[in-house]
């Protein structure tokens, strides 16, 4: 649906389109062999190139030109088998080259899609106008002394993924959706960590406004937005920011601005350069790009499944709900957990212990499933109790705490602490003999027709028999003593 603000004027409309930045998973950088590794002490991972020294030549490294490759193919974009480097120049003090090599009239993907779902289940399709490949700069920083500036160089040279979409997206809701599905499918395919605390993925949002059939009007873009939440309220601010203009007789400058969280509202950061600011050329330094479409059809069929796809799988095979394979699928490690606890058991009991049970456990503990204190095949072991009837669900979820608790294995647990199920019928029979003597009354009640009290039976049963009880051969018992 789209986003509407109730102006003075009249209904207006917001339109979106995001510029998002990627740090391309790899080992090196991507014109040097300095390490690409997020952290470490300030320039330590810096070579001559990255650090812009005279005569230094760039060398373009294959894997991140093939994860560029795999992430145009997972976004069902169109691979341009000759792509040209551009240097785009630009004065600041953590570039130290005087410009970046990025991609401009010929980048490496050319147009593609992505699918998003909205909170009310409703599908729409973003389009992505291209994806280029560019390095990133250095980091300055102006809290280390009172009168200087530092730089640290560290990330100069890194291998950025810049993703730019359509001006497609008409609320902040579809923007935060948007970026959930690419950093999703992002992960899936293991190009980008999609981490936006630690800056290795971003946004720049362009925003404006409009009023019903009116074409674009301008649009202002904020600079470096390193949250999803921090993007919607961002458009929702700077939309805002707009009508009032427009609606005082102003003009929306074409500018760039940044988004300030704590006041909730954008601030002019510098006007809005044109790509003729830049003087972009081609980097002479660095031949055309030029791919072997067989190579690229082997990257293509190396791809790992993608979310889409997987979800529906799972609704197939597994029988999952919508609801379900969406939050299955929202992580690789999530749907690969699942799969191993549900494969060949009880799908319906595997899928209410993962979403209920063991996602509560990590909530609660603060734990992510890659450090999980249960494993996959611990989870599936406990399964497979209920299941050959060892012990009941009741006593599963104490072993479980247990395990959280312990990391032991379940089996060890119900050995140590006596928990087997009883499938004694004898024993069973005599602790359902007990109870029915014991509440004598409540027999005479049953029999004159208050059926409800049948589950106070059970429940009295099971407390004598300390919850071991098989509860089938228990209500199987009781109904044949009760009607005696």
């Amino acid at each position: 649906m789209t986003y509407r603000i109730e102006g003075r004027t009249g209904t207006w409309e917001i339109v979106v389109g995001l510029e998002v930045h990627a740090q391309v998973i790899s080992q090196a950088k991507l014109f040097s062999g300095a390490s690409a590794t997020y952290g470490g002490a300030p320039n330590t991972h810096v070579s001559f190139i990255d650090a812009g020294f005279p005569g230094m030549l760039p060398v373009v490294n294959r894997e991140c030109v093939a994860q560029a490759v795999r992430t145009g193919l997972g976004l069902a974009a169109h691979i341009n088998v000759v792509s040209r480097f551009d240097r785009k120049n630009y004065f600041y003090a953590d570039l130290p080259q005087g410009y970046q090599i990025s991609q401009f009239e010929h980048p490496i993907v050319g147009s593609g899609v992505i699918e998003i779902e909205l909170a009310d289940g409703a599908t729409r399709e973003i389009g992505i106008t291209r994806l280029h490949l560019e390095q990133d700069a250095g980091k300055s920083m102006h809290d280390q002394d009172p009168t200087r500036s530092f730089i640290d160089l560290n990330r100069s040279g890194v291998a950025l993924m810049e993703i730019v979409s359509e001006p497609d997206i008409r609320s902040p809701e579809e923007a935060g959706a948007y970026v959930r599905k690419l950093r999703q499918i992002l992960r899936y395919l293991g190009t980008c960590d999609g981490n936006m605390e630690e800056g290795s993925m971003r946004a720049d949002v362009n925003v404006s406004v409009r009023q019903a059939g009116e074409a674009f009007r301008t649009r202002c873009e904020i600079k470096n937005v390193n949250s999803i939440r921090y993007v919607m309220q961002a458009i929702e601010a700077e939309a805002q920011r707009q009508v009032e203009v427009w609606e005082s007789g102003g003009t929306v400058d074409q500018e760039t601005r940044l988004f300030d969280p704590g006041r909730g509202e954008t601030r002019s950061l510098r006007s809005k350069e044109d790509a003729h600011d830049y003087r972009y050329f081609p980097d002479p330094d660095l031949l055309p790009l030029v791919l072997d479409e067989g190579w690229v059809a082997g990257l293509k069929a190396s791809l790992p499944e993608l979310p889409d796809a997987k979800r529906a799988r799972l609704e197939a095979d597994y029988g999952v709900t919508r609801y379900e394979s969406g939050v299955l699928t929202a992580e690789q490690a999530i749907a690969d957990f699942y799969e191993t606890v549900a494969r060949g058991l009880d799908t319906r009991l595997a899928t209410n212990w993962v979403l209920g049970d063991f996602f509560a456990a990590l909530n609660r503990t603060g734990r992510s499933i890659e450090d999980s204190p249960v494993s996959a095949a611990s989870l599936r072991a406990l399964l497979g109790l209920i299941t050959d009837s060892t012990i009941n669900g009741k006593i599963a979820k104490d072993v479980f705490e247990e395990m959280v608790d312990t990391g032991d294995e379940p089996m060890a647990i119900v050995e140590r602490r006596g928990l087997k199920q009883v499938t004694d019928t004898g024993a069973i029979d005599a602790a359902i003999a007990r109870v029915l003597a014991d509440n004598a009354d409540k027999v005479a009640e049953y029999k004159s027709g208050k059926d409800k009290l049948f589950g106070f039976f059970v429940g009295q049963t099971m407390k004598a028999m300390a919850g071991k009880g098989n509860p089938a051969l228990v209500n199987e018992a009781l109904k044949k003593q009760l009607a005696d």
